[in-house]
């Protein structure tokens, strides 16, 4: 009966880690360069359960030799284990504003792979971003809506100097007579990246190896890739659930209410 009673729990608690996960989603649904959670529900290892007996060997002795007879596998229970990003790429909306900057996904060589705008957080360390809505701050550099700023090929902040610029497909920023080639990053596998807040990732990933195409669209921003429609059915779906599991563990609390009450009444 404990094992029900743990099992029905380790599902309340996996649909509440899956209602976080989408809640989050929706609540990001118009967040440029967003990229939605999933969350990867495992279930523990199954146990193959015996019946327990003996047999009597009809011999002088009248000796009985345990007996096992396998009844089945059982399922101990089901959990979160790790919240992975759909790497898939969002919409483009055209916004007009120079220093919007929209990823347009290539040729990958692996099925994985993925890339970002390279910047450089508060502490002066690079992380990666989908998220192109960009500015120029007060000393002419370029930088992120939370004041990060935003790096060229070489590591460095791009300094505009307040000036009009435009960029190439390739991702080549002219100021001027000055070319600028964008950070832009390659991960063989996006799925080990780390996501921080702010739509930064943390992790391997490197200068765009040949064979990985790509395009930056100057004036247009990557949309967030939720479908809202789809995480309201599945929030919905994870509630039902829950509530299924909250049921079947209110019926064992009561049964083992009963067990405590009364069966030692009547003993």
């Amino acid at each position: 009966m404990l094992r029900g009673f743990y099992t029905a729990a380790s599902g309340m608690l996996t649909m509440q880690r899956q209602q976080e996960a989408l809640a989050n989603n929706i609540a990001n649904a118009n967040t440029p360069g967003y990229k939605a959670d999933q969350a990867s529900i495992r279930a523990f290892p199954e146990m193959l359960m015996y019946q327990m007996g003996s047999e009597n060997i009809p011999t002088k002795q009248s000796k009985n030799l345990p007996v096992q007879n396998p009844i089945g596998s059982m399922n101990t229970g089901v959990y979160v284990q790790e919240y992975v990003p759909n790497y898939v790429q969002g919409s483009l909306r055209e916004t007009g504003v120079t220093t919007d900057l929209a990823l347009i996904d290539g040729v990958f060589p692996d099925e994985t792979g993925s890339i970002f705008f390279t910047v450089q957080n508060e502490n002066g360390e690079a992380r990666y971003t989908r998220n192109g809505n960009f500015t120029v701050d007060g000393q002419g550099n370029l930088v992120t809506t939370q004041g990060y700023y935003v790096l060229d090929q070489a590591g460095n902040p791009i300094q505009t100097d307040g000036m009009e610029f435009t960029v190439t497909p390739e991702g080549q920023l002219q100021i001027g007579a000055q070319n600028i080639q964008l950070g832009i990053a390659y991960a063989a596998n996006a799925n080990e990246l780390e996501k921080e807040g702010n739509g930064l990732f943390n992790g391997e990933a490197g200068p765009v190896p040949a064979g990985v195409t790509y395009n930056v669209q100057q004036g247009y921003l990557e949309q967030s890739n939720v479908d809202a429609t789809q995480s309201m059915t599945q929030m919905m779906e994870s509630y039902r659930l829950f509530e299924m599991n909250q049921r079947v563990l209110k019926a064992y609390d009561e049964s083992l209410g009963k067990a405590v009450s009364e069966i030692g009444r009547i003993g």
